[in-house]
């Protein structure tokens, strides 16, 4: 039981916005959300977890989809911004001296 907790908290952590804006470079987080054709142009660093969350909700749905249709994507990224919520919220003054100095992350070119 407790292995089964550490690796489903592994995954959550592996897909999480925060992760996937703060932890790792800003590349990765703009090709993720350019292979989503993800409307956002761009990901402020404050909140960037959370941010991240709602430009991949905010992407268009594959072809061949029905819009009325949900899989159970939409409600692990839910979760998942209430995870980025709290870990952004902890994370805040670093990522508010990466904003001053680097500006927010870029997705289009």
């Amino acid at each position: 039981m407790k292995t089964r907790f550490v690796l489903l908290a592994m995954l959550m952590l592996g897909g999480c916005g925060t992760v996937q804006t703060v932890m790792r470079a800003d590349e990765v987080a703009a090709k993720s959300l350019k292979e989503q054709n993800s409307y956002c142009g761009a990901v402020p660093r404050i909140y960037s977890g959370v941010m991240y969350d709602f430009c991949y909700l905010n992407a268009p749905l594959e072809k061949g989809r029905d819009a009325q249709i949900h899989g159970p994507a939409p409600a692990i990224v839910l979760v998942d911004v209430v995870l980025s919520g709290t870990l952004d919220t902890l994370l805040l003054p670093y990522t508010v001296y990466r904003q001053q100095a680097d500006g927010s992350i870029i997705i289009t070119e």
